[in-house]
């Protein structure tokens, strides 16, 4: 075998070799389309279960679980932390509210 055909041999392996999945993987990591979502989290205040804090483009959607919560529902935060921020402030208003009612009778 000439010099020539073990060289032309070597190209055609190579092209016909299988892709390194390393490269795929790395290749893959730099497409913002695939990158890993943040995962879902759930907002609680103290035992209760206010919602969950569900990650999109912009921030996160809160849906609520507890009916004290339903205004809150839909509604899109930069951050978990502001959302459990409103979650908490919207908590704090309806046990004021509840106090004042008790107190006022």
């Amino acid at each position: 075998m000439s010099h020539l055909q073990i060289e032309a041999e070597r190209a055609l392996n190579r092209l016909h070799a299988a892709p390194g999945f390393a490269d795929h993987r790395a290749e893959r990591a730099r497409n913002r389309l695939h990158v890993e979502p943040a995962p879902t989290r759930i907002i609680e205040i103290g035992e209760i279960a206010a919602g969950i804090a569900v990650p999109e483009p912009g921030g996160v959607r809160f849906f609520s679980s507890n009916r004290d919560f339903d205004p809150l529902d839909g509604a899109v935060f930069r951050s978990v932390e502001q959302a459990a921020r409103a979650a908490r402030d919207r908590f704090r208003n309806r046990i004021g509210a509840r106090e004042s009612r008790l107190q006022a009778v």
